[in-house]
């Protein structure tokens, strides 16, 4: 199979290193960084490292799994876990509203922060503006890397991104955010309140003051107030985003840092994969290595696909000279060969895809998991994708 050609990803040693203070899982969505991150949690906790696990909307069975009846933005200590090896396992879910309400009460004054957060426009934007969620992803991530240099609560990060639609989505949204606020829009409804007001108009260009009239007419004029009111109570806090994520992004790229891209075997996962990998490298970040999630494995490798069909079908041609004797019937028989013969297929069609990865990318580390029959409910089944990552 691939890893024979590929570099192992050595999970363990990653962990161990005091030297690896974040640990991002990313990717694109519905490939299983979520559980990825929990399960790299909950091994490096158990190898005696103090974690601290953020993960973005994950279902109510990863709570679960992690012994906790809720996830919420702070974060929670997960009982029975790390503690006989000195470690421990803190996992939090990102809010994104109050995570950026709580950018606003620490970057404003008390009457500039009640401003904003009782305005309609921020309200909406706080919760549902695009490339806010990965915005805030980052936002939360140096609040944690910050309160981990600064009392020593923690010695490794890991991240869960959030379930983009691209990959690259969490990488760019700094990026996004400060073309946002540079953008001529901004400038535009920001101008009349820098200008001082209504007497401010004044000053405008013909053209600037039949944008105005325009937005209002298309926007609404109660709308159009909302989000200039918005614009100018916030304009203070503007170089303090950038700044914050210029930093957050430096610290992306520092040695100690490290990037696992998390994948499934199919095509356009491995090519989101693909598209991160070569994207980390030309942005100089660390990466770790790759894992593919839910590969198909055989039972019985040595029973190809072909041969289990030919089996099948010379039970069926046999199946009404059979006298009922002792055994399972050649009709189970049959059935069990053609759902072998089957996964075969897939497992065949996973490891070509695996294969032209690593044939792209040959100094890329990869590990593979298993698919497993059940979802994952509960810290065991953390600990057995923990133990598939490390082998």
């Amino acid at each position: 199979m691939s890893r024979a050609t590929a570099a192992p990803l050595d999970v363990d040693a990653l962990l161990a290193d005091p030297g690896t203070g974040i640990v991002v899982c990313c990717g694109a969505g519905g490939v299983g960084k979520t559980t990825t991150a929990a399960a790299l949690g909950v091994r490096a906790a158990e190898a005696g490292r103090r974690v601290v696990v953020l993960t973005i909307d994950p279902a109510r069975r990863l709570a679960q799994s992690l012994g906790l009846t809720e996830l919420d933005n702070t974060p929670r200590p997960v009982p029975g876990v790390g503690a006989e090896a000195g470690g421990s396992l803190d996992a939090m879910m990102l809010d994104m509203k109050r995570t950026f309400d709580e950018v606003v009460l620490a970057h404003s004054t008390p009457e500039k922060a009640t401003q904003i957060l009782e305005n309609p426009f921020y309200q909406a934007v706080s919760s549902s503006f695009a490339g806010t969620q990965e915005y805030m992803a980052m936002e939360k991530l140096g609040q944690l890397r910050s309160q981990a240099d600064r009392d020593g609560t923690w010695d490794l990060v890991v991240v869960d991104t959030p379930p983009s639609r691209s990959a690259l989505d969490f990488l760019d949204a700094p990026k996004r955010l400060g073309s946002f606020l540079d953008g001529r829009f901004i400038r535009l409804l920001m101008a009349p309140a820098k200008a001082g007001g209504r007497a401010g108009l004044k000053v405008f260009s013909f053209g600037a003051n039949l944008a105005a009239a325009t937005l209002s007419r298309v926007l609404g004029g109660q709308f159009l107030t909302d989000v200039q009111t918005f614009v100018a109570a916030l304009d203070t806090m503007f170089g303090g985003f950038r700044e914050r994520a210029d930093v957050t992004y430096a610290l992306l790229k520092q040695p100690q840092t490290a990037f696992v891209v998390v994948a499934a075997p199919e095509r356009d996962a491995l090519r989101e994969a693909a598209y991160f990998v070569d994207r980390l490298a030309a942005e100089r970040m660390p990466l770790a290595g790759v894992v593919v999630n839910r590969v198909q494995v055989l039972a019985s490798p040595g029973l190809g696909g072909a041969r289990a069909e030919a089996a099948a079908e010379h039970l069926d041609d046999r199946a009404d000279d059979t006298d009922g004797g002792e055994g399972p019937p050649p009709g189970l028989t049959a059935a069990l060969l053609r759902l072998h013969a089957r996964l075969a297929e897939v497992a065949a069609r996973h490891e070509g895809h695996v294969a032209r990865f690593v044939a792209a990318h040959p100094g890329v580390p990869v590990s593979t998991v298993p698919a497993s029959a059940t979802d994952v409910h509960d810290l065991d089944g953390l600990r057995e994708i923990g133990a598939a990552l490390a082998r």
